[in-house]
């Protein structure tokens, strides 16, 4: 079949190269100069099926409104709200109810193991290095955060996930360069987990679809989509120089996250979207003969700011502060200055901060 891909994203990279894989005739349409330009940039890098949780969680609303006029927010509200984002706010607190949560996040669980087993099967069969460390660990400062952890603890031993619960000087063992002066109360040490360079690895697989035939033609916007027998696809350059140019399909998938909803409505489909921005820093790690244990050996998740800070190579990023709604080229300082001083707690002078990359997506 000839297939058309909307978006080369990691989804979209991916979903690529396995169609390609099975004989099918690929051809990948992206706005951007390259893959991975957008939401798989500069995100965290985690892969940790055993921690994943869906947002609409019980008590999750309570949260998020204590937050509201909270400086290091975990989670940030972006108001006003647009009338369409609204809509989507009921449905997330009607999706915050136990049974729903229950239901949804063994859902993710199952999909996130499987996604990490396909990961780790490309990686060894086709050699793909990706920056990848084996390990996660979540930092739990006190024991309030201890006890609020209880319920998920109890979920992970459910579903047959692979962690310990460990003291905080187990914690120190295994992440040697963790602050000693800061106060740990104890962690949840997830050895299966793993961090890795998400757009290393989508410019490594675009590599291997191309191999088989799969087409990536870059710079184009899909700027609508027809369905029928033979759905088509209207596409033209960025920035709109040249008039659209249309081509047919056997089928289409669009991989292009929140622009997928625009490509969607006129054909009856509105998918109940609203964007969830994520901010991270990243920068060289600094190299210190007497403290050859500088910075994290692989991934940690401060628990209570739920900032995750990742090894990648000879570099250290560091993520999170989630932004519902809002805007892409709206940047906030506050969730910046979080970021660094995550960093600062549990690994102080390890990055080179002249080089600091900062990036929300």
């Amino acid at each position: 079949m000839r297939i058309a891909v909307i978006g080369a994203g990691i989804v979209g990279v991916t979903t690529a190269f396995e169609l390609a894989r099975d004989g099918h005739q690929v051809t990948v349409f992206e706005r951007r100069g390259s893959v991975a330009e957008e939401t798989s940039f500069a995100n965290a890098g985690v892969v940790a099926p055993g921690y994943i949780t869906p947002w609409a969680a019980p008590g999750m609303p309570a949260k998020v409104l204590r937050h509201l006029l909270s400086r290091h927010a975990p989670v940030r509200l972006a108001l006003p709200l647009a009338p369409g984002q609204l809509g989507w706010m009921w449905r997330w607190w009607r999706a915050c109810q136990a049974p729903v949560f229950a239901a949804n996040r063994a859902q993710m669980y199952r999909l996130a193991r499987y996604s990490q087993q396909r990961l780790r099967g490309l990686s060894q069969a086709l050699q793909l290095a990706h920056e990848s460390t084996a390990g996660y660990l979540v930092l739990l400062r006190s024991a309030r955060e201890l006890a609020q952890a209880r319920a998920s603890l109890t979920l992970l031993a459910e579903l047959g996930v692979d962690f310990h619960l460990v003291s905080g000087a187990r914690a120190r063992e295994i992440e040697r360069g963790l602050n000693p002066d800061m106060p740990l109360h104890a962690a949840v040490h997830l050895p299966q987990d793993e961090v890795g360079n998400c757009r290393q690895f989508a410019h490594a697989l675009r590599g291997e679809a191309q191999r088989l035939g799969g087409v990536f033609r870059s710079q184009r916007c899909v700027i609508a989509l027809t369905a029928g027998a033979l759905p088509a696809v209207a596409h033209q350059a960025a920035g709109g120089v040249e008039p659209p140019q249309q081509e047919c399909f056997d089928t289409v998938v669009v991989c292009a996250a929140l622009g997928a909803t625009a490509l969607l409505k006129p054909l009856g489909l509105r998918l109940p979207l609203l964007g969830v921005f994520g901010y991270s820093i990243t920068a060289p790690l600094r190299h210190r003969e007497d403290f050859p244990h500088l910075g994290p050996t692989s991934g940690v998740m401060d628990e209570r700011y739920k900032v995750a800070i990742s090894r990648l190579g000879q570099r250290v990023r560091v993520a999170g502060s989630a932004e519902l709604g809002g805007r892409l080229d709206q940047i906030s300082g506050a969730a910046i200055q979080t970021l660094h001083q995550v960093l600062d707690d549990w690994y102080p002078g390890c990055a080179q901060q002249s080089q600091v990359q900062r990036w929300k997506g």
